[in-house]
């Protein structure tokens, strides 16, 4: 089984090239922002004490996302998907820490983590030029940007660490057209 961990800032591409990699691996996308509004729509006791939390304004705990994480991966399990691909998880060392103990008790570990590296300026300017676009607030705002980049290279980052460790992580330069960073992409999951 394929299962791939795609990492990076803000404004990386992890959201486009995931969608080509679901398609040319038959991947099953887990992003734990639709984990979380699934089980809290359909309210499963994990969706319910989720809720909790994010109605405080907390963070939900590790181990309620894995909990979901887990239900989850059994119910695609079933319908014998090829792999999965994450997307906005983990972003602690305690989450990669226990992602990998929830894998390794389903017999179906993390292949590979590929990590777009991208330089600031560039985050800056495609997020600038999202905004522009989407309408998000939180990229129109420069400041409000370069804030959640330091955020991410203080909190998450270290996670590459991690994988490093363990000779999972491919570093993948994110700049260029879009085809190019995908070719890249392949070219890391196809040499596994």
């Amino acid at each position: 089984m394929l299962n791939i961990i795609l990492f990076g800032p803000p404004g990386s591409g992890k959201g486009t090239q995931s969608e080509g990699l679901i398609k040319k691996y038959a991947l099953q996308h887990l992003s734990t922002g639709d984990i979380f509004r699934s089980e809290i729509a359909n309210q499963t006791a994990l969706g319910l004490e989720a809720k909790k939390f994010m109605d405080k304004g907390l963070l939900v705990p590790d181990e309620v996302v894995i909990g979901m994480i887990g239900s989850k991966i059994d119910a695609c399990v079933e319908q014998e998907v090829k792999g999965f691909i994450f997307d906005g998880f983990p972003r602690t060392i305690p989450q990669a820490e226990a992602l990998d103990k929830l894998m390794a008790f389903k017999n179906i570990p993390i292949k590979i983590v590929l990590s777009l590296e991208v330089s600031e300026e560039e985050l800056v300017k495609r997020l600038l030029g999202r905004g522009a676009t989407s309408g998000r607030a939180d990229d129109q705002n420069e400041e409000i940007i370069r804030q959640r980049v330091v955020e991410y290279r203080s909190k998450t980052e270290p996670v590459a660490g991690f994988y490093d460790k363990q000779h999972k992580l491919t570093r993948v330069k994110g700049e260029g057209s879009v085809d190019e960073i995908f070719a890249s992409l392949c070219h890391a999951i196809d040499s596994l």
